[in-house]
């Protein structure tokens, strides 16, 4: 009976972090089961996640760039549903919804929202690049990769843009911090969405 009970408290806290994980409910869809094959850099995504302990104790992160429509997500989303299956706290977001939450907040409650994303052992921060950018973004960008490599927290970052665009928007400083911190991972492949509609 006691197991039973472990058994079901663990489906419930992994129900919650899922919740609490994936905040757009299509993400739930990005698992390694459903993988069609398309990607070749795929075995990475199931190494990274094998690997998990290592990647943590080392807060190794992965930085996700190449075209639109190569993956990425999807990548990103298989490595977040396959830890948080195992109750491994992970964030799948983009910069967009965390700037939603800073912006309009006084320093202080940035600070401390910063530091609340450290509560998970990975930040997906998915398709960077998409919101607009400032001086304000681009230092809020820093602080949040930066809190997170000082917190020893793995960090991926998926984007369309090219390293030359990240650095020239993001600044040459964060763009140090992820190159130097960061396995860089080009996804290479046909835009799959394109795939897909000359498929059917």
């Amino acid at each position: 009976e006691l197991a039973k009970e472990k058994q079901l408290q663990e489906q419930q806290r992994i129900a919650r972090l899922k919740a609490n994980g994936l905040q757009d409910a299509s993400l739930r869809q990005f698992t390694f089961a459903n993988d069609t094959g398309i990607n070749p850099e795929m075995q990475k995504a199931h190494s990274y996640v094998e690997h998990w302990p290592e990647m943590k104790a080392t807060a190794t992160g992965l930085l996700l760039w190449g075209n639109v429509g190569t993956g990425k997500s999807f990548f990103a989303g298989c490595i977040a549903n396959a830890l948080l299956d195992q109750g491994v706290p992970v964030l799948m977001t983009n910069f967009s919804r965390i700037l939603n939450a800073l912006t309009g907040m006084f320093s202080d409650d940035r600070n401390k929202y910063i530091d609340s994303l450290n509560h998970y052992s990975l930040l997906i921060i998915d398709d960077l690049g998409t919101e607009y950018t400032n001086s304000f973004i681009a230092s809020q960008f820093f602080t949040c990769i930066n809190e997170r490599l000082l917190h020893r927290k793995s960090t991926i970052i998926s984007t369309n843009l090219s390293l030359e665009s990240l650095a020239d928007l993001y600044t040459e400083r964060s763009f140090s911090r992820i190159t130097s911190s960061y396995s860089l991972l080009k996804i290479i492949g046909d835009d799959i969405r394109i795939k897909k509609k000359l498929e059917h």
